[in-house]
């Protein structure tokens, strides 16, 4: 179990920390059984070709270092301050264990059939509402699917540990909410809340990597989305597909 959730600050610096302590047994019984769930396949330009399971989209070939492309999310969450949240993905974590990244990162899965609509991103946002339900413990009445902002997708490629790693068209997702956490401790480690006047120095001096998708966003886009916060309609395109490869 989670020791009392409690609230610290990172280095002397202004934004908001919160951890949590792992106990003794490791509960990875539960990252097995979601290898199982079904993501979407789809082809370089999004276009839906069926489904595969998450164990198999994200094994590396040990012959060609392929993987599966798939769909998947990225939420940026944001307070009324404009402060942005992270997260560390919890040491059980199948891919990219102990990793600082987004707010929330998940796919939408083939297996609910809300999940598989595109219309509107409807299918993105209804996974993207579930996810943060799932990892942060967030009310799913507080992040509606309709208040999302979608901005673009990206397509990124990376091969992981040789072993697991990971092959996207990331939907981007923004919001701007206050909400209430309860970070799911087989999913989230530590949460922390960024101020995007201290981003630059921060990102020296965290004590373990980005995730490969957050890292890519970081440096090309998420400083010009976030000087944009209150003016996202101009940044987004839905068009294109941003590739990182």
């Amino acid at each position: 179990m989670f020791s009392i959730l409690k609230r610290s600050f990172f280095r002397g610096l202004s934004q908001k920390v919160w951890t949590r302590s792992y106990g003794a047994a490791a509960i990875d019984a539960q990252q097995q059984l979601a290898l199982k769930e079904n993501c979407i396949l789809v082809d370089a330009n999004d276009k839906a070709l069926g489904s595969s399971s998450k164990y198999d989209c994200h094994r590396v070939n040990k012959e060609t270092g392929n993987l599966k492309l798939h769909r998947a999310f990225s939420v940026f969450l944001f307070n009324s301050e404009g402060e942005m949240l992270m997260q560390r993905r919890s040491s059980h974590k199948v891919t990219y264990p102990d990793t600082y990244t987004n707010s929330c990162c998940s796919h939408p899965l083939y297996d609910i059939d809300g999940e598989r609509v595109e219309d509107n991103e409807i299918g993105i946002r209804r996974a993207a509402q579930r996810r943060l339900n799932y990892e942060l413990g967030i009310p799913k009445d507080q992040v509606s699917p309709e208040r999302f902002h979608y901005l673009t997708r990206i397509h990124y490629k990376d091969e992981g540990d040789g072993v697991w790693g990971e092959h996207e068209i990331d939907y981007i997702l923004f919001l701007q909410k206050d909400v209430d956490l309860n970070p799911n401790e087989n999913e989230v480690s530590e949460v922390r809340y960024i101020k995007r006047s201290e981003i630059d120095e921060i990102v020296n001096l965290f004590n373990a990597p980005f995730t490969p998708w957050f890292k890519l966003i970081l440096k090309h886009k998420l400083k010009v989305w976030w000087d944009n916060l209150d003016s996202l309609d101009k940044c987004v395109d839905t068009k294109n597909i941003i590739r990182f490869l």
